[in-house]
Parts: C-alpha cells; structure tokens; sequence
C-alpha cells in the first residue's frame, strides 16, 4: 500500500469532504413549535426572526440587533474603585452592593428590546404535515395539510426578510403584534433572568398605519430615539409574496414587488451568500448527534454575525418574545458571553465575520476609555464587564461588571483577528494600538507586592466565585485575572516583534507577575482558595483554555493539567450550566483527552438546548446533570460547543499545529476540510480507519509552517519544499498562496 493507494484516497477526500451540511443537518418537525426559544430561527447579522405557533396562529417574531434602550444606568457612574476598595478593606460591602449591583435589578433599562411579531390566522390550511429549516439555504418551509406552503427567510446581506404562502387561493393578511409598551399598564417587577415586563419602559404606545398590502409600526423608545417596522406583500393568483424590514433611527423602507416576479428579487446573491459560508470550511465525524449540532450552531454563527454589525449579545437577533425583557437584560456580557461567542469563527475560517467583535470594540474604545479614566482613575483602557451597545457600563456583580482585567481578555480577540489571517494593516492599525492602550491602563493599575517585590492587583476576582460578596473580592491575584495578565504580556511581547518595536525587556522578567498558583487540586482559585464545591464558571483554568499558558506536550504543565481535571470532576456538575459542559470539552481537548471531550458535548447536546438547537442554560432532562433547570436562552454555549468540536480536530496556539490532537478512541474515520490554523494556513485532513492519510495546507498569507506529524512517514507532493524535521516537527518555509500535500508513508 503505496503512493498509487494514497492517490486514490487523495482523489476521494477532494470529492467526498464537501463543505455543505446534509438534510440530515437540519431542523425538521411534524408540528410549530409552541414556545419562542423552540422556534424556527433565521436571521442576517441585523434582523432575525423567531417562526412558530401562538393561540393558533403562525407568528413571526421580528427583531432588530441594533434596538435598544440605552439610556445610562442610574448611580452607576458615581462608583469609584479607588473607593470599593477601601470599602472591602473595611468589610463595609452593602453601600458598595447598592450603588454597583442593586441597579440591574432594579432598573428595567437600558436593555435589549423586542421588535414586533406578524400572526397569519392559517386554520384553513388544516394540519402543519412538515416544518423545516434548510441550514444550507437559510429556507425555513411550512407545509400544510391541503397543500399549501409557507417559505421564509432573512436576505442574507440586504435588510429584509421575506415571506410567502404556494398554493394559496385564500386572501391571507398578515396582522402586526406590537410589544406591551402601553405605559398606563404596570408591568411585572421580574428579575434579570426572568426578565422584567416591557411596560417598565414607559414608553407611549406606538403608532400603526395600515394601508392597501402594507403595515408600518412607528415606535419612541427613550432619549427621541424610535424603530419602524415594515411590512409589504402582494398576492398573485394562488400565490402571495411579503417582506418586512426595521429600521432605527430612520424610516423604513422596502422596494415594491415587482408582479412579473415569480420569487422575491435577491434570491441569488442570498443564495450565494450561504453556500460562500458553508464553503469555507467542514467537518466529517462518526457521531452524527454532534455533527448536527455542530451544523446548526455554525448555521446560528451565519445568522448573527457580520463585518459591520454589533457583537453577539446573549441572545443576538433573537429577542424573547413572551411580553417581557429578555433574559440578563441581552447585553453584552465580557466576563465570559461575548468572548466564547466568537471562539468558533476562528478556526472556522470566518474571519469576515469575527471581524464584528473587534470593529466594534474599537467604535466604543474611546467610551470605554473614558470610563477608565473616570471609574480606575488612571488613563489607558478597560472596558466594562457588562455593556450596553454603545459600550456603556451596565453594572451588576461588580466584581466581574467593573473587572479590572476585562480588556485583557478583549484583547486576545484583538490577537487572534490579526494571528489568525496574518493582515499587517489590521495588526499595525487596531490590534497594536489596542493593545498600548491596554497596557498603558495596566501599567498604572497594578500595585507591587513589598512582600514578593511582584506586581498585582489592588483587587482580584474570579467570574462569578461567591457571586457578589464581598468574599468574591481576593487581595492576590486570582488565577483567572492571572492568566489573563500574563496571556496579555506574552502577546504584547510578540506584538512589538512583529511591528518592529524594541519591546520592554521587563516583560521577559518572569518574576513580574507570580506564577499560576497550583497544589494538589491542580489549578487553585487563588492563593489559599481551593475550587471547593461544583460552579459554573471555570475561570481558574483559563491557563489551560482559551489563554493556553499551559500545553500537554510539556511534562509538568500536563501534570497540572491532568491534576486540575480530576479536581473538577470531584466537584461535579451539579452547579454548572449548559456553557459549563461545552467550555469544559475545550479544556478537555487541551488535555488530549478526546473522549471527555466528547462527553462534554454529547452531554450539552442531549440536555441543554430546545428542539431548536437553542441553548438553554439549564438541565431540560430534570436536573440529571445539574441543578439548574430553568430555560433562559443564551448563545455563548452554542458557539463554544462548536469550539469544541474544532479543537478535537485542529489545535495551533502552541507554536506548532496538530491534527487530530483529541480525538476519542472509537473516532476512526474522521475529517474536516479548510479549517484555519494560527499563522493564516486553510488546512484539510483526511483519517482512515484510524490513519492520518494526507493533510493539505494552503498558506493564506506565507510563512514559517511549523506542523507535528501524525504518522511515522511522509512525502510532500507538489513544489520541492526544504523542511526540517525537529522532533516529529516538520518546519517549512512557505509562500504566499503556495500549497502542500502530505501524505502517509505507511511504515
């Protein structure tokens, strides 16, 4: 078995791994759903909408990313740290627990806030026979009994959404929902997770204008801001085609149907647009539960993600739609939301996409600035834990609201961008600037310890140890305000490398900061503080994921790797919550231990999400994994599950690249097709029966490839390439745009 069988394996990879989920990916029912967070999801970036069944008739939640009220936060700008901490040195916590943590619950905004909904009253149709969604097109297909049919979708680069009902002789109308704003109603008190009602907001009602085949609902929210919804349709005969649109802060407008029209016009470029995503990487595993997950959380990335839109927030697009504020207000959570929702774009190879999260953080960086100067006192950046969409502190626990690490963990997304795709304007121009920002607030924020001669923080904190007490707060440093510090310096030090700069040789001083703080539990909490019971939050082991301080091919840091592992599994479950599982399956994958790794997600897939792939945070088997048995709907654990996936598959934030690091012992047949690497390589690889058989490697931008062999022998076809080979680590100098195929010698 040589290079003629080889060749023929190379020619079936090409033809076999391709990158278009199958029928089997989608979402199919025999019925609507009954519930908002069950419903059929679609979405663009900046409108989504939620497809299902209310009091007997089809509703279309309509939402908007942009359509918030953000008006600031009461008491919240009066905080100062220099004075929270004098306070906790004085255990004198319940004035520091009214002004930074009692606002969120008590005030209704800012917030997120719902759209509108559209009901058709379909009881003439008969029985629903089919309720698809077609991940590959972003297609969501209603059939009905008698024959007539329901498609839906959200243009996948305009900002519309368009309806329509084949086969229809009936006149359908669609009637508008709008949102329970009416002030003279008192709505329900609630809190953050249950969410408050709509009518807290006190807005005044909003205006609805009906006209021939058009609805426009004009809305005030505060501060003379407002949103418009849009709806259009016409009917043809047996066939009626709608679109709807909202807009803010301007009218809204949508293009009239055209009669000669058989399909809405843009079909094409939407078309286009989905099958360029689903082009641009893939991924083949045995466990068909995980592979549909996996599509359908990559489908969700599709739906929420764009250059130019703001970032993911708890729930994106996708508002609830139950008469009540969303869950956690849908803000924008940097103590763990946002950052895990953007882990998958990378090594996904959507780079187009990721791009949402750092855009936006350099919009509001001079916000956020201010808010350094004004909150630390000090110059530089920092950003809020919790923000609104302008980048305004939101307050609640403000251990982790108002952290004093936040930015650093920011701004290894920041790294990645640039790391990832290699663009020099963008490392020169965001990434460089954003980390002298950055650090310049560190520099002046950090304190030397007399008694070790390292710096720390004045205050350190642990996302969400002891919730908001003042026990949440440690005086040394806390292994995750830790690991991010160090994981921060480690970059900038590489940053100044590769823009020229004379990096500060004190960097290199590896006594700066103290070491991660380690016993026989393996990673501590802190000093002193073990993990001493079961929690949701693995904040502790961030120097195992995703800062990767800690690698398994070294003997000692395994150790504590291995030791850290164990200690969780001794706590148990029963506090996490449905991220918990999909975080812990990357740690697991860090570790090599692919079949916890599989685990952990088979674990989230079977008892955290809806019918409709949603995650829900809490156990919907009863508890059989955890305590928490609520449903309130948050992305964040959706795109970390497929994080986890890749990093089973793909790992290359330890100077080399490896393939197939994790996989679990029965995952024999397994491949995945332009993934991307650290140092912008698209990479593909094909595993027979339990064989690495070739690896193609495009490089993006050119470059040393450094790649760790996962067979004995090898041959390169293609350009005669110069390597060397360092302890199973094949180093090759490439070019831009050049690639190599490796294949297995079979020795």
């Amino acid at each position: 078995m040589r290079a003629s069988l080889v060749n023929i394996i190379f020619i079936f990879f090409i033809t076999t791994v391709t990158a278009q989920p199958t029928v089997h990916d989608n979402l199919l029912f025999n019925s609507l759903a009954k519930r908002w967070d069950e419903a059929i999801p679609l979405g663009n970036g900046w409108l989504g909408v939620l497809i299902w069944q209310k009091e007997n008739k089809i509703r279309m939640s309509l939402d908007r990313v942009d359509i918030w009220d953000d008006r600031p936060m009461p008491d919240i700008n009066a905080l100062r740290f220099k004075w929270v901490k004098e306070k906790v040195q004085k255990d004198q916590y319940d004035s520091v627990q009214k002004m930074g943590d009692e606002p969120y619950e008590k005030y209704p905004a800012p917030t997120k806030i719902p759209g509108a909904a559209l009901e058709f009253d379909v009881g003439k149709f008969g029985k629903v026979i089919s309720n698809e969604l077609d991940i590959s097109t972003a297609l969501s297909v209603i059939k009905f009994q008698n024959g007539v049919v329901f498609n839906n979708y959200v243009h996948a680069v305009n900002q519309v959404g368009y309806f329509g009902f084949v086969n229809c002789k009936d006149n359908i109308i669609p009637e508008i929902k709008i949102p329970s704003y009416n002030s003279t109603v008192k709505g329900k008190t609630g809190n953050s997770v249950e969410g408050q009602g709509l009518q807290r907001l006190g807005y005044v009602k909003g205006i609805v204008t009906k006209g021939k085949n058009f609805i426009r609902y004009h809305q005030r929210v505060w501060g003379n801001n407002y949103y418009e919804v849009l709806v259009r349709w016409q009917k043809f005969s047996t066939k009626l085609i709608g679109q709807w649109t909202i807009s803010y802060n301007k009218k809204a407008v949508l293009p009239i149907i055209n009669m000669a029209l058989s399909e809405p016009t843009g079909w094409d470029t939407h078309i286009t647009w989905w099958q360029n995503f689903w082009d641009r990487s893939s991924i083949s595993i045995p466990d068909t539960i995980l592979q549909k997950q996996y599509y359908l959380e990559m489908y969700k990335f599709g739906c929420v993600a764009r250059s130019n839109t703001p970032p993911i927030s708890l729930q994106a697009i996708w508002t609830a739609d139950n008469g009540s504020l969303p869950p956690w207000k849908g803000d924008l959570h940097h103590d763990l939301n946002t950052e895990l929702s953007y882990w998958p774009g990378y090594t996904g190879n959507h780079l187009e996409l990721t791009a949402s999260f750092t855009n936006w953080l350099w919009k509001v960086k001079p916000e956020n600035e201010k808010w350094t100067k004004q909150y630390f006192g000090v110059d530089g950046l920092n950003v809020p834990g919790v923000t609104t969409i302008s980048g305004k502190p939101m307050g609640g626990w403000i251990q982790y609201s108002m952290s004093p690490t936040t930015a650093a963990w920011l701004a290894q997304h920041f790294y990645w961008q640039w790391k990832y795709g290699m663009n020099e304007h963008f490392l020169k121009e965001r990434c460089r600037p954003y980390f002298d920002a950055v650090e310049s607030y560190l520099s002046k924020i950090r304190v030397k310890d007399s008694l070790t001669n390292q710096y720390k923080l004045p205050l350190s904190s642990s996302p969400e140890y002891n919730d908001n007490s003042i026990k949440a707060w440690f005086s040394n440093f806390t292994n995750y305000d830790l690991a991010l510090v160090n994981n921060f310096y480690n970059e900038f030090i590489e940053l100044d490398k590769a823009t020229g700069r004379s990096y500060k040789e004190i960097f290199l001083d590896s006594k700066l900061f103290p070491a991660s703080d380690t016993n026989y539990t393996g990673l501590t909490l802190a000093p002193g503080q073990n993990l001493d019971a079961s929690h949701r939050h693995h904040a502790h082991l961030m120097a195992i994921y995703p800062m990767a301080i800690l690698h398994a091919g070294v003997a000692d840091e395994k150790s504590i790797m291995d030791k850290s592992l164990r200690w969780l599994e001794k706590k148990g479950t029963r506090e996490w919550c449905g991220y918990s599982f999909s975080w812990a399956a990357c740690l697991y994958a860090r570790a090599k231990e692919g079949d916890n790794a599989e685990k952990m997600l088979q674990i989230f897939a079977s008892n955290f999400v809806s019918a409709n792939s949603f995650h829900l945070n809490g156990d919907q088997h009863g508890g059989q994994y955890s305590n928490y048995t609520y449903r309130p709907f948050t992305l964040e654990g959706n795109f970390a599950f497929a994080q986890g996936i890749h990093e089973m598959l793909l790992q290359s934030n330890n100077d080399y690249i490896e393939i197939f690091p994790a996989l679990p012992g029965d995952w024999k047949n397994v491949s995945f097709k332009t993934l991307r690497s650290e140092g912008a390589f698209l990479i593909s690889a094909l595993m027979e029966q339990g064989n690495v058989m070739i690896i193609k490697i495009t490089a993006e931008a050119g470059g040393p490839l450094k790649l760790k062999l996962p067979f004995k022998t090898f041959y390169i076809d293609g350009v005669q390439k110069k390597y060397r080979l360092n302890k199973n680590i094949l180093e090759v100098e490439m070019k831009k745009g050049e690639t190599i195929i490796i294949k297995n010698g079979f020795e």
